[in-house]
Order: structure tokens, then sequence, then C-alpha cells
């Protein structure tokens, strides 16, 4: 890896820029495992933040979530008997 540096106040300051963040925005999955992460796995954070692997973690945990969510609610509509004519007819059912 091939580092510069530049030259303030006599110190040499490495030159190091922030990876590039895809236009893909992260649904609420991804906000709460960002947060946790950041509250709760500091290591682990700044790892996958220096690395630049962070905003793929978070995407790929965001799509991963959101199926399952979207699972476990149409299995729970199919448990429970709950059809779109019934959400029609009869909402506080």
């Amino acid at each position: 890896m091939n580092i510069t540096y530049m030259q303030a106040n006599g110190y040499c300051i490495p030159n190091l820029a922030a990876p590039n963040i895809p236009n893909q925005e992260l649904g609420i999955w991804g906000q709460r495992r960002f947060i946790y992460l950041k509250t709760h796995k500091r290591i682990l954070f700044t790892q996958l933040l220096t690395s630049g692997n962070l905003h793929d973690h978070l995407f790929e945990i965001d799509q991963t979530a959101t199926t399952r969510h979207e699972q476990i609610v149409v299995q729970m509509m199919q448990s429970q008997g709950i059809t779109e004519q019934l959400k029609e007819d009869n909402q506080m059912l």
C-alpha cells in the first residue's frame, strides 16, 4: 500500500480518503444494526469502517432482515386466517 503524506505545522499527516459509499439507502434494519454496532460492538464497527465494508455489511443485513420480516408477516397472516377480504370488511376483527 502506498501512503502519501502532507506537511502541516511540522507534522506529517497521511493523505487518507474515505471509501466510496454506494447510493443505496439503508432501511430500518440496516440503521438499527448501525446503531447496535456503534453502541455495543465498537471493535467490529471500527474494523468494518476502516476496511470499507461497513456499508456493504449494513446493506446485506437490511436486505436479509426485510425479507425475513415479510416472510414472518405472511406466515402470521396465514396462521390466523387474515385475508384481504377480512381487512376490508371488519378492520377491528
